[in-house]
């Protein structure tokens, strides 16, 4: 990518994580990067454009973290996934897919499926480890792994919504229960 649309799709994500995609224009990007509107156009024709390849990028960063934790016990790589969580609630953001899950119905139809990718991708990589970690007695919990990763995605995502309104405490206290249950 060119150094123009990386700092496009970089304030885009941000953007998206702040106001959600409906919240925010063209004009909101152009402004702060001291581009004309046209620029962005050039790049990113439609703003579902922008959505997609700010998912790509988002699905691209996935794999490479997962990757590099794959040779950590499982119970460190869930930590590793909560400190990306973690983060976000330091920057006052929330989550990619929680953030377009609540536009999920304005949504262009190949955004929709890229949301839809990005969701899935991460509910098989957090059922693999929680198989892994369960299987290695590293981690324990009731019922089945796909259902256990489900509980655990949307306690992060809510903890996200939830520290916007009460705080960050909120997040510590939902990330620390959350591992506290696995490793009982």
């Amino acid at each position: 990518m060119s150094e123009t649309k990386d700092k496009i799709v970089e304030l885009a994500d941000h953007l998206l994580r702040v106001k959600g995609f409906n919240g925010f224009s063209y004009k909101d990007i152009s402004d702060p990067l001291s581009l004309k509107n046209a620029a962005i156009h050039y790049h990113f024709p439609a703003k579902a454009d922008l959505g997609v390849e700010v998912i790509d990028h988002e699905l691209t960063k996935f794999a490479g973290q997962t990757k590099r934790w794959q040779s950590l016990p499982e119970d460190e790589q869930l930590e590793k996934l909560i400190g990306v969580f973690r983060k976000h609630c330091q920057d006052k953001n929330i989550c990619l897919m929680g953030s377009l899950a609540s536009d999920f119905e304005t949504l262009s139809p190949e955004m929709r499926v890229k949301v839809q990718e990005l969701g899935k991708r991460i509910l098989a990589w957090l059922t693999g480890c929680l198989e892994q970690g369960r299987h290695n007695k590293r981690l324990h919990f009731k019922g089945e792994a796909s259902d256990r990763a489900l509980m655990i995605m949307t306690n992060l995502q809510s903890s996200l919504l939830m520290s916007r309104v009460l705080g960050p405490q909120v997040f510590n206290s939902i990330s620390t229960q959350l591992m506290k249950d696995l490793k009982k």
